[in-house]
């Protein structure tokens, strides 16, 4: 469907979502004030969500959207014109035609997408104790090992070097003989305590929680290489918005790993991306389905973060649209956030129920010609309540509409066009093999065995032979063995493009080779590190 076939299809500055007594149009340059689509199971969020995230593909704008049930992984076929697609297109003026979009597939656990990992370091412990369902001692035991970590040059890529860390600051409690041998790792516990009081059964508990999330599949999630959130804002070659899809069906088995997930994106992008302003249009658009999730028994510091979040990061160009069955499944101060709504039908029957109509209705801007309370138990499924912010940044009155047929397929595709699809992808070969560099739990081996490695990542005599000399040479020629707050452009530089170079080797050869530059060079990566809201690095 486009502006040449009727007055009704999307505009350069403007997406057509739906059509009752008046139009429904999303404007592109507001999109990025955030959004909330609800209702209950079965009234056609998930259609809702595909047209929204289509209008956007078409206007250049790249979409994440997190597929729960995989029907809308439809979006990358054409469309098919079933009776009930073209009869809603006429009914609505429109002339139907199929279309597709470029789409990349996303999987945390590798099977139906492109991997997608996170280091440790980079998740940080704010968003890890959430993973981890620690309590505030536990979580404070966690802070403290980040930061050993950060102070020696320990860099956490994987669980691994997670366990090995929390192994080496549990305090030695067993009485010394006066010719025993000197711990090796006494620096780093005696470290860990100083910042307070580390104990043994803490640290368990914690080791029992990684445990669970290993158990989970979450240990899949942290290692290299690191996901580069710049692969998610891209177009392809006829200038429409890529359509990254998380494939999420597995992964909501662990609601708590989905949330904290998804809430690491966020950060990353709140982080990484560089004030805009008002733009025409966003830079990236992102859909969080199941929503409910990433507020669910939230602690109140956490809440904190992530409001400062939803509010700042659309003056970064990202649009967040939360996806949910009601309305006060959102906090009110985040719920606030959220300019543009779009109501499926509610069913009030039970005294909660009758709560979240009543609050759904009162977040709309009342219009004198709809009880909205009422239209929203009667709404049929396809049908929507509306309320996009107008021109002048102030929400319109809403409107009963029914919601315009997607133009691509409506429901899952098959293995083998989604094999297809992944052969064919601008990311093939990045992500799918994992690289195993040297990092924290290689260097604490290394100390226990009695090769002494320093904190600015300098080894003893036998510190990683004829490679590990070169890595000293190049860390200290390019700065990458200095802490990052005293690092210079060229350094900076140099850094990332030790990074990016080690995030693009493939296969067991070179990842070994990258086991012995990689820790050298690599080393001192989490040291003096500064951490933004959500505990994530800041990478300056």
């Amino acid at each position: 469907m486009t502006a040449q076939d009727n007055k009704l299809g999307d505009t350069d500055d403007k997406i057509f979502v739906g059509k009752g007594d008046e139009q429904a149009w999303l404007t592109l340059a507001l999109a990025n004030r955030h959004g909330l689509v609800t209702g209950a199971t079965g009234t056609g969020k998930t259609v809702t969500l595909q047209v929204m995230a289509e209008g956007f593909a078409r206007a250049g704008v790249p979409v994440f959207a997190a597929d729960i049930k995989g029907d809308l992984s439809g979006i990358s076929e054409v469309g098919e014109a079933k009776d009930f697609i073209v009869k809603r297109a006429t009914e609505m003026a429109l002339t139907f035609q199929p279309d597709q979009f470029s789409t990349v597939f996303w999987d945390v656990f590798g099977e139906q997408g492109h991997p997608v990992r996170a280091t440790v370091t980079e998740m940080g412990p704010l968003l890890l104790a959430r993973m981890l369902d620690l309590n505030d001692v536990q979580e404070g035991v966690l802070n403290v090992a980040f930061r050993v970590a950060d102070d020696n040059g320990l860099t956490l890529i994987d669980m691994k070097d997670l366990r090995a860390l929390l192994d080496a600051i549990v305090p030695d409690s067993g009485k010394k003989e006066p010719d025993a041998e000197e711990d090796p790792l006494a620096p780093i516990r005696q470290a860990a305590q100083g910042f307070g009081n580390v104990t043994k059964a803490t640290v368990g508990t914690i080791q029992r929680q990684l445990l669970v999330l290993e158990n989970q599949g979450g240990a899949k999630f942290f290692g290299e290489p690191a996901l580069s959130l710049k692969d998610f804002m891209k177009t392809d070659r006829d200038g429409r918005g890529m359509v990254n899809i998380l494939v999420a069906d597995k992964l909501m088995q662990s609601p708590r790993l989905y949330a904290t997930f998804l809430l690491w994106m966020l950060s990353e992008l709140f982080e990484e991306l560089p004030e805009a302003g008002d733009l025409p249009k966003p830079k990236l658009v992102f859909f969080f389905d199941e929503a409910h999730l990433l507020f669910n028994d939230a602690p109140k510091a956490l809440m904190d973060k992530i409001e400062q979040v939803v509010r700042l990061i659309r003056s970064k160009g990202v649009g967040v649209y939360f996806v949910t069955q009601n309305p006060i499944d959102v906090p009110d101060r985040v719920l606030g956030q959220m300019g543009n709504r779009v109501q499926h039908a509610l069913r009030a029957f039970t005294p909660r129920d009758q709560k979240a109509v009543a609050a759904a209705a009162q977040t709309f801007r009342p219009n004198p010609k709809l009880d909205t309370a009422k239209v929203i138990m009667e709404l049929g499924k396809g049908e929507a309540l509306v309320s996009f912010l107008e021109g002048n940044g102030t929400p319109a009155m809403v409107e009963r509409v029914m919601i315009r047929p997607p133009s691509a397929r409506i429901g899952p595709i098959s293995p083998e066009e989604r094999k297809a699809i992944m052969d064919a992808s601008p990311v093939k070969g990045k992500y799918d093999t994992a690289i195993d560099a040297e990092s924290a739990y290689e260097i604490l081996q290394k100390r226990i065995a009695g090769t002494v490695v320093t904190a600015d990542g300098q080894a003893g005599a036998s510190g990683g032979g004829i490679l590990g000399q070169i890595g000293s040479i190049v860390g200290t020629i390019f700065g990458t063995n200095t802490g990052r707050n005293r690092l210079t452009t060229g350094q900076r530089i140099a850094r990332d493009v030790t990074r990016t170079v080690t995030n693009k080797v493939v296969g067991g050869v070179v990842a070994d080779l990258g086991k012995s530059v990689g820790g050298q060079l690599g080393g001192s990566v989490g040291r003096a590190l500064v951490r933004g809201a959500l505990g994530g690095l800041l990478r300056r």
